[in-house]
This record gives C-alpha cells, structure tokens and sequence, in this order.
C-alpha cells in the first residue's frame, strides 16, 4: 500500500541533491551551537604545535622522511579555510554528477536527514474542533444540567448539546456540535441537584481549539532543504504523512590502515590499540553519513588498491599512510588509481597530512592522518564539509568567543585547539598533542586559531562537535 508521504514525493519529480544544495544556501538553517559539556580542565599553558604529526599510524613512532616546517611543504600545503571550501566545491560538483534521487524514508528512519519536497499538510490541523482543557462542553448560558456520559478523545462524533446542557470532558476530545465553550475543571462546580455552575465569565468559544487553527490543507508547512529534527517528524505525523522524501544520506567505507593496530587488549611488543576503527563510524553518522563498511587493511597495498577502485561508496575514508615512508600506500595507490589529488597537506595542526583526493566525477577519498587528534582535525576539516554538502544540509554560521586563556600557535599554520565551554569564554584544554584524544573526549568544540597564536580574551571562531550541536538522539542515527 503506498504511504501518504509518497504523495508529496511525487512532487519532486526531476529533483536532484544541487537543487536541495541551492536551496539550502538561499535559506541557511540556525546557526547550532553548544553550549555547556562534560567535564571541566585546566587550560593549556604549554604549545604542543611544535610536536610534528607525521607519524604514520595512532601514536606510534612516524617516518621524518618529509619535515612539515620545509619552505616547499608549507608552500604545496593548502590553507585550512581555502581546505573547507575545497572540499565544499568538490561535494557540489559529485552531487551534480551523481543526480541521486530522493528516497521515501519512514518517519522513524528520517531524524536528520534533509527534505527534498516540500512538507503540505494533507489534513487541516485539527481536523475537527477539539477541547483544550479538560472539564465541560456547555451550551448556552449556564447553569447546566450534565449529561451522565462524557466526551473522551478517540470516540466519533458525539451528540449534539442543546441550550442548558453540558457534558464531561477530556483534552483533546471532539467537540459535539452547538457547543457554546470548554468550561475548564476548576472554573466550575456542582450544586445539590447536580447542576453545573460557573465560577467565572463564559466566553463564546473558550479552550476551543477550531479545525484548521493550525494549519489547512495543502499549506505549505516545511519547505525543501529544512533538517529533519524531532519537531520536525512530529510535525509530519500530526499532517499526517508515514514517510518522507528526503535526501539520502552520502554512503561512506572506511578503510583502517597499519600492521600495527590492535583490536582488543592491551598493547604490546609494539603494538598499539586502534583508536579510529570505533570512533570513525559514529562520527561520521554524526556528520549525516551512512557508514557501510569498516575494513581493516593493515599496510598491504594490493588490498588499499583493490579496497578503493572497488568501492562505490560516495567517499573512502582512510587512517594513517598519507606521509611518505615505506608503508605510507595512500599517495602510490591514489597515482597508480588516476586520482586527482584536491589537497595535499593542510596547513593545520594537528593534521597536516591529511588529503582529499577525486577518484571519480561522484566520488572521493579523504585521507586521515593515523593521530587520533589529528584524524579528528582532518574530519572536521576536509570529511565534515563534504558530507554536510552532499547531504544537502545547511552549514552551520560561525561564532566567534573569546578565549580564556592565551592558545600558543603555529607560525605558519592554524591550531585546532579542544575547549570546553564556561559562560561567555572558551576554556583550552590539556592533552592537545596529534596523537591524543583525552582533551577531545571532554571537548565541547574545536577553537580555530590563527597563525601566531591568541591573547587572552581574543575571540576565536568555533568548531561544534556533533553532539554537542544537535544532542545525541539527533546526531548518532
């Protein structure tokens, strides 16, 4: 049988991802920000930017091959914003390569996820008078003789009330025809004979919520490009729609790489826990994406080659071997693949070999640094931007807060400093290394800061975390 929510879908015939994109840019969604989170630390008073993130995999000892502070390095590195806009564009240009169509998704199935037609109601809301209040339907001027049986909610139409008569009611009951106003429980009372007394003016009307007071049929409720939030899908319901047709969320595969990586247990003889294979996933569903695949590759180049040109994910997503060592595959398999390398190297820390690679017209390759930190920076800079893009939702404005402590910086590059939020600052956090997550996992945001770093009480723009943005129920589905 098909849904009431496939008639709206009908009307989006022809519609592709670009033209949600463009709508989105029209009309930009609120600005989502967090404010307020776990725990409390003190802030940062010594510059862990010095520390290079070329290690190649989660923490362990990296190649220096390739020194980041080179003249030529720093010049190939492409700068942090000019990154994010990078990869905005390509996610443009995939999305009006790929034309996806819109999908019908049950309402329990949309939560964040874009509309790609417009929300009409098809019922006027309410569909009928209803009572707002418990208490009595009255006719006429009071008092009133009651009826022995109420109104409840759920029950068909109940009988007409004549002049001098009233009847028990419950919120969001039918209001029976001729009814004069809802008498609210404690604006009432009975004498001896049973008879209903007002203890204040009746006014025609009263605690009547009239058919149509929200909304007719056909209005137009939520136009294409608006986010999916629990007000929204509760909004649908009440209009009566079981589906929506919205933008399909970006498919994505993550690939992990390094002989090194454990999967359970404590480290040993060299060997180090995986830290990206459980975190990658729930944050990119965070970032709107359908994470299909996580696959374990270790440093075998055959299998990275046959991992990405098989894939038809709409972006592969790798940790660690973006440097230039010996087991760094990511580059060699991107030449040998035909890839067209967008960014080399970000000028960011931590993070800075992180790289965007078009493997196809509708797919790409974002390359993370093996850091735990820094593959968290090279998410929000090259990942986040081209999710959000592709699955059409509005980008967050930034904001600017002041710091409440000085943030050592970079000479060349921008910092991607953890801080939590207290009252109007933002407050840095310890344990900002590329290979360390403690800071992160107490973060409410990211600070941007600049070259040379920021004075004490200086505004940097922030980087919200998805859940700290849009709550947990909203963003981890």
């Amino acid at each position: 049988m098909t849904s009431r929510g496939a008639r709206a879908g009908a009307e989006a015939d022809g519609f592709d991802v670009e033209e949600a994109l463009a709508l989105v840019q029209e009309n930009p969604g609120p600005a989502h920000r967090g404010h307020g989170g776990p725990g409390s630390h003190a802030p940062q008073h010594h510059d862990t930017s010095r520390h290079e993130d070329t290690h190649r995999h989660q923490g362990s000892p990296g190649h220096d091959a390739a020194r980041h502070g080179r003249a030529e390095e720093r010049h190939r590195a492409t700068p942090w914003p000019e990154a994010r806009a990078t990869a905005e564009r390509a996610a443009r240009a995939a999305a009006r390569a790929a034309r996806r169509a819109p999908v019908s998704a049950p309402l329990d199935h949309a939560l964040g996820l874009t509309l790609a037609a417009p929300l009409a109601a098809l019922t006027d809301l309410p569909s009928f008078d209803t009572s707002a209040m418990d208490g009595w339907v009255v006719a006429g001027p009071g008092p009133w003789t009651v009826r022995d049986e109420g109104v409840l909610a759920g029950h068909a139409q109940p009988a007409r009330l004549t002049d001098g008569e009233a009847a028990g009611v419950a919120t969001g009951a039918r209001v029976p025809p001729d009814t004069t106003a809802v008498l609210r429980t404690e604006h009432g009372r009975t004498d001896d004979r049973g008879r209903l007394h007002p203890t204040r003016g009746v006014v025609h009307g009263q605690d009547i919520r009239p058919r149509g007071q929200e909304c007719r049929t056909g209005d137009q409720l939520l136009a294409v490009g608006t986010l999916t939030t629990p007000a929204v899908l509760g909004l649908a319901a009440a209009a009566g729609y079981d589906t929506l047709t919205v933008v399909p969320r970006p498919r994505v595969d993550v690939l992990v790489l390094g002989d090194e990586l454990l999967t359970a247990g404590l480290p040993h003889d060299g060997l180090i826990r995986d830290a990206l294979g459980p975190m990658l996933p729930p944050w990119l569903r965070a970032l709107g994406a359908e994470v299909r695949a996580v696959r374990r590759i270790g440093d075998d180049a055959e299998a990275l080659h046959r991992a990405v040109t098989t894939s038809d994910a709409d972006l592969v997503v790798t940790t660690g071997g973006t440097a230039a060592g010996p087991v760094d595959h990511v580059h060699p398999i991107l030449r040998r693949a035909g890839a067209e390398l967008l960014v080399d190297g970000v000028q960011v820390r931590p993070g800075h070999p992180m790289l965007l690679a078009r493997l196809k017209d509708d797919q790409h390759l974002v390359g993370l640094p093996g850091n735990p930190l820094a593959a968290v920076s090279g998410l929000l800079t090259l990942a986040e931007p081209l999710l959000r893009t592709l699955a059409a939702r509005p980008a967050p404005e930034p904001y600017p807060v002041p710091l409440r402590d000085a943030v050592h910086g970079h000479p060349y590059d921008t910092r991607l400093v953890p801080v939590v939020l207290r009252g109007d600052a933002a407050v840095p956090l310890h344990y900002n290394g590329p290979a360390m997550l403690r800071g992160i996992a107490a973060a409410d945001a990211l600070a941007v800061v600049p070259p040379g770093g920021a004075r004490s009480g200086e505004e940097a723009e922030l980087l919200d975390l998805p859940w700290a943005a849009g709550g947990i129920g909203v963003c981890f589905t």
